[in-house]
């Protein structure tokens, strides 16, 4: 895992690409290297050193004609099999997967995509046709960020090192008004920065003579579609069970130490349950866990019962309230856009910690819930993308009439005959996913640590996603399958509780603890130069209602502070 960055145009792009690379840093100390084609483009790379250690590895890249030069951020998980595949026709010179990338991209050209099984953003530039390929995996696991003008194609792994070229640092108050009024975190290509766009998740783009083209070549709803029908109960858990132990194995691949992040739910259960037996013995494996202190919140009762069976060594992070100034401050600037609240920031801790101890690579349970409908809104078919919430978190009064009019009608695509499958796949593509996949990118690479996600394999996702209702809900109960699968690993007791969210006290904290924190940002937006985009008497009236217990919901008010660290 890794930091990519480039630019295509005609100047040498020293300086800018030096920047670029030196903004992102964080996200691979290991080494920092660049390519220049000058004249034609520049890029560049921060090593964060995974598979192959050695200086053979580093990037940028070139194959052994020196016509490729390749940049890439992620892991291709099957490399050793497609290295396999590919030995008669490359000669390979690393034990890398980036020379594997590499290799499956001369051989079979764009059509590599469809054989690679992993997380990876990643560039190439072709020396001879002085054009540029790049491609996302299927669910945007890593990011890629780009801005093109009539004279320049700027791309990276972070936006911070494209406003680091001298690009305007302009907000896009269609997007801000619709994650205040809708909680949206914008579509797929699009970012909070004008000018400034994603490659969506499951696309690839192609840059010839100034001229771009971006295509989809992950076609998910045609896979799923062709998925084999399986109607038997006890013959989908068989498969489904293979395929997470086959994932999880996979994702054991590296040549530094490991370990897991855990909560007290089934997903992280699961995780280190099918763990162990993939791996034999995961007893020497380090665990990590966040908690503040707050029994109404926390879960360390859960992870240390689920730790137990496993004798994993446990690391309790706590977050205490007064941490949350400083680490929302240093967590905005990494994430470059809105993130999810305080329990982001503990979540964030538990890179820290694992960075300390020379942990590189954390294993988490991310992603079982869109494809085994395992939050509670599938289960009452509500509109809702929000788990536990009956009450509206956005205050759409808070904004100015002519700002929060400013809004898209927020319709997802519904290519499936199922409601349900419908908003499952809005959360894989549209919502829960693409979010959750950025506020933990940006929090693992800060600390220099690879976040991998087993669950996310497309293989699983393609398969669980597929598999009738009545496999996925019972007894009231999403992600059924799965809690049938692992409760003779964990238990009952673990195997079919309710979902509970991950929390924090970020309710109490924001009315109490952290007041003056809360109030001093409100002032900022106040006098800021964004301040026309709000009703201040309304956001007043918002926080003294929040104060005097109006709190089901803190997301309002974080949003506020958010939008201040941001902008304000």
């Amino acid at each position: 895992m890794c930091g990519i960055a480039g630019l295509v145009g005609t100047d040498d792009f020293e300086f800018q690409l030096k920047r670029m690379l030196e903004v992102q840093g964080h996200r691979g100390p290991d080494f920092t290297g660049t390519f220049f084609d000058r004249g034609f483009s520049a890029l560049g790379h921060n090593r964060l050193s995974i598979i192959d250690l050695s200086q053979k590895a580093n990037q940028p890249f070139n194959d052994v004609s020196g016509r490729y030069i390749i940049v890439f951020n992620g892991e291709i998980y099957n490399y050793l099999e497609l290295k396999e595949r590919l030995k008669h026709d490359y000669h390979f010179k690393t034990a890398s997967d980036t020379e594997v990338l590499l290799a499956a991209f001369i051989k079979y050209g764009k059509d590599c995509l469809r054989i690679l099984n992993g997380m990876f953003s990643f560039a190439i530039w072709d020396t001879l046709k002085k054009e540029l390929f790049a491609a996302r995996d299927r669910f945007g696991i890593k990011p890629f960020y780009y801005f093109k003008s009539k004279d320049v194609f700027v791309f990276s792994s972070e936006i911070k090192a494209i406003h680091n070229t001298g690009v305007n640092r302009k907000p896009s108050g269609m997007v801000w008004s619709n994650y205040f009024v809708n909680g949206s975190y914008g579509l797929p290509n699009e970012t909070f920065w004008e000018g400034i766009n994603q490659l969506q998740a499951g696309h690839y783009l192609e840059l010839s003579n100034n001229q771009l083209k971006i295509t989809k070549w992950y076609n998910f709803e045609s896979n799923v579609n062709n998925q084999a029908k399986i109607t038997d109960y006890e013959e989908a858990k068989a498969i489904y069970k293979d395929l997470l132990i086959d994932s999880i194995s996979l994702r054991f691949r590296a040549d530094v130490p490991l370990g897991f992040n855990v909560s007290g739910g089934l997903d992280s259960s699961a995780l280190l349950a099918l763990a162990n037996i993939s791996q034999k013995d995961i007893s020497k494996i380090e665990a990590f866990t966040f908690y503040t202190g707050d029994k109404n919140y926390d879960e360390l009762p859960w992870v240390e019962q689920i730790i137990a069976r496993y004798k994993c060594p446990l690391n309790k992070v706590l977050l205490s309230a007064n941490e949350v100034p400083g680490l929302s401050n240093f967590i905005t600037q990494i994430q470059d856009e809105p993130f999810g609240g305080i329990p982001t920031l503990a979540y964030s801790k538990l890179f820290a910690s694992a960075s300390k101890k020379g942990v590189k690579v954390l294993l988490d349970g991310q992603g079982m819930d869109e494809q085994l409908a395992g939050y509670d809104y599938y289960n009452n078919n509500s509109k809702s993308t929000i788990q536990g919430i009956n009450k509206s978190p956005f205050r759409k009064d808070m904004l100015h009439p002519s700002f929060a009019d400013n809004v898209s009608k927020g319709e997802y695509p519904t290519p499936f005959k199922s409601s349900l499958e419908n908003q499952q796949y809005r959360d894989l593509f549209y919502t829960k996913i693409p979010r959750s996949l950025r506020f933990n990118d940006r929090v693992s690479m800060a600390y220099s640590t690879e976040l991998r996600v087993p669950f996310l394999d497309y293989r699983l996702v393609e398969f669980g996603f597929s598999l009738p209702v009545e496999f996925k809900i019972k007894n009231n109960q999403g992600k059924w399958l799965l809690r049938d699968l692992i409760s003779n690993h964990v238990g009952r007791n673990v195997s079919y509780t309710p979902k509970r969210p991950l929390q924090t006290p970020q309710r109490e904290w924001l009315g109490h603890d952290l007041k003056s924190f809360v109030k001093n940002h409100i002032d900022n937006i106040k006098s800021s130069e964004y301040k026309s985009w709000f009703n201040e008497t309304k956001m007043d009236l918002e926080w003294h209602k929040y104060l005097a217990g109006d709190n089901q919901s803190s997301f309002h008010i974080w949003q506020l502070v958010n939008f201040s660290m941001l902008l304000a």
